[in-house]
């Protein structure tokens, strides 16, 4: 009778313990200051490492997994997946902001066969937005197992990178046309752009 008696006891003090334990990590909610926290991602974590905090798995279990524009409103990534459409894509992650072609050949010799990758740096049509690599293969008598990979620094990753930047401010302009009628029939009496 005593024994039991004492047996729970020794577990209720030790569920407390546990869970004490384990509430004692959650603390009071404390929302960041903008000025004392980094904005670039690498230096939060070397932050947090020298602070000695936990890591953390992003929003495991809150049903995000980031904040990116939509694809289709995006023109960087609409323009290339548009101009890179003779090739056919072997990987294209928006969320990782990258496309990279499958090996493509459009001539008769087909031991050479080009790779491009798009790496984009951000959402914003700019020259240093936007990153082109394009590799070639050499292969030696058909021999797919005896292939040598290079990168191209010609100035085809430039003409690609062009032209995506072209197309993708046509796409903000016919945007940028289409907001701006939308916003006139909502508007009627607001006088009319000059045109030049």
């Amino acid at each position: 009778m005593i024994n039991t008696k004492i047996s729970k006891f020794f577990i209720k003090i030790f569920f407390l313990f546990f869970i004490l334990i384990t509430f004692n990590q959650c603390g009071i909610w404390d929302p960041a200051d903008a000025r004392k926290v980094p904005v670039n991602a690498k230096d939060r974590a070397a932050k947090n490492i020298e602070e000695g905090r936990s890591i953390k798995f992003g929003k495991l279990g809150q049903g995000g997994s980031g904040k990116f524009d939509f694809a289709t409103s995006n023109e960087m990534w609409r323009a290339t997946i548009e101009i890179l459409d003779f090739v056919p894509l072997s990987s294209a992650d928006y969320g990782g902001g990258i496309v990279i072609t499958d090996w493509y050949n459009d001539t008769q010799n087909q031991n050479e066969s080009i790779k491009i990758m798009v790496h984009f740096l951000s959402n914003e049509i700019r020259a240093d937005g936007i990153k082109v690599v394009v590799y070639d293969r050499f292969c030696k008598d058909s021999n797919m197992l005896n292939c040598q990979t290079s990168v191209n620094n010609s100035e085809v990753s430039e003409e690609i990178k062009l032209a995506i930047l072209k197309k993708a401010s046509t796409f903000r302009n016919i945007e940028n046309e289409k907001k701006a009628k939308e916003y006139r029939k909502k508007k009627p009496n607001r006088p009319k752009p000059l045109k030049n």
